[in-house]
């Protein structure tokens, strides 16, 4: 199959008040991000934060953009992986920016995936008490989650993500086109943030992927709508509950299993990376609601059988090496961010698309079903 060089941009608006941007969806959109930064910010310069991996396959592109259209720029690189999101780099950062005597009024510019994002946007929100943000996102899991609704942060010895701070993009540029770089590995386990969409709060969108996943994987136009109705459902999410007082918290749907088993790798991403563990995580989701009477075993395998297809492990022994105890696993659970007060909170499903949050889960219950999973 041909692919097309460019598509049309899809405009998904993210409702903010003063603070609303839009995110703009297509194939080709890095070549024109000059002209597009150049008009939201005029005389603004960019601290570029990107990684080794995608300095060497994109950056020329959207440095040339940005000589065309007069914008100034300084590129700090940091090395790819989960583990880069820590205090050092953070640091290392933050004086980088400062040195290269950016203001206020200029702009942080993630380049990359998931990590660089959620890096890159802390520095953003700290320096100078916060500078503008903008993300250019370059994997299926980064433009169908992380670069949406502001979430920035760093990872502590204590889990994944505990350090950071809300601070919301100016505009997001999803070029679908640098999806055609990522690996296989890569863009399955971005596909299972797509998946998780469906099954939080849209039924047909679930069905619709069982039938056009092939699709959204060999760049079809299947995957612009993949990602746009990824990024409209986090869009609406984000608008009602901007700092996850609520609803938001459905977004985590499998994390709560996914980020302690992150956690339990040391973030090691040859054994597990984000998606993989968000798979691993809404099979054990759904595999739990099934255990408290919420579901039924159809359900479970109907989901379950949807990520084996596409290629997501969905069991805790699919990790390579030796995975620590269920006590373990428990206490990384209760340092999670959506504990409240020392009470387990889960997002739990009674049905396709039928998510919900549950507050002051017991953790015996959850000590139980995790030995017998890590046993089985």
């Amino acid at each position: 199959m041909t692919l097309p060089t460019h598509t049309p941009p899809i405009t998904v608006p993210v409702d903010l008040g003063d603070r609303s941007y839009d995110i703009l969806i297509g194939r080709g959109l890095l070549a024109s991000a000059g002209e597009r930064i150049a008009a939201l910010m005029p005389g603004g310069r960019l601290a570029i934060i990107t990684d080794a991996t995608v300095a060497r396959l994109h950056l020329s592109t959207l440095t040339a953009s940005l000589d065309a259209a007069g914008v100034g720029y300084t590129v700090m690189t940091v090395p790819p992986g989960e583990q880069t999101k820590c205090f050092a780099e953070y640091q290392r950062l933050c004086d980088e920016v400062l040195a290269a005597r950016l203001e206020r009024g200029d702009a942080v510019l993630a380049f990359g995936g998931g990590v660089v994002g959620d890096l890159a946007g802390f520095v953003a929100a700290s320096v100078r008490r916060g500078m503008s943000f903008i993300q250019i996102p370059t994997t299926l899991l980064s433009q169908v989650d992380s670069s949406v609704g502001g979430k920035t942060g760093i990872n502590s010895r204590h889990g994944k993500n505990l350090i950071g701070a809300f601070h919301q993009p100016d505009l997001v540029l999803a070029d679908t086109a640098l999806l055609d770089t990522l690996s296989d590995r890569e863009f399955r386990a971005g596909y299972a943030e797509v998946v998780k969409y469906g099954l939080l709060g849209d039924a047909d969108f679930f069905a619709w992927l069982e039938v056009n996943w092939r699709d959204v994987v060999s760049g079809a136009p299947a995957r612009e709508e993949a990602v746009a109705r990824s990024c409209m459902a986090k869009a609406a999410t984000v608008s009602a509950d901007e700092r996850e007082a609520g609803q938001r918290a459905l977004l985590n749907l499998g994390h709560t299993f996914g980020h302690a088993l992150e956690s339990a790798v040391d973030y090691a991403n040859e054994r597990l990376v984000h998606g993989e563990g968000v798979s691993i995580g809404m099979t054990l989701a759904h595999e739990f609601s099934c255990r408290l009477g919420l579901i039924d075993d159809a359900v479970v395998d109907r989901v379950t059988a949807h990520l084996v297809e596409v290629g997501l492990p969905t069991h805790i022994r699919q990790i390579p090496g030796q995975m620590p105890p269920a006590e373990t696993l428990l206490d990384i659970i209760a340092q999670d961010k959506k504990v409240s007060r020392g009470a387990l909170t889960f997002i739990l499903t009674r049905g396709i698309g039928q998510a919900f949050v549950e507050k002051g889960v017991d953790p015996a219950s959850v000590l139980t079903f995790l030995q017998e999973k890590l046993r089985t």
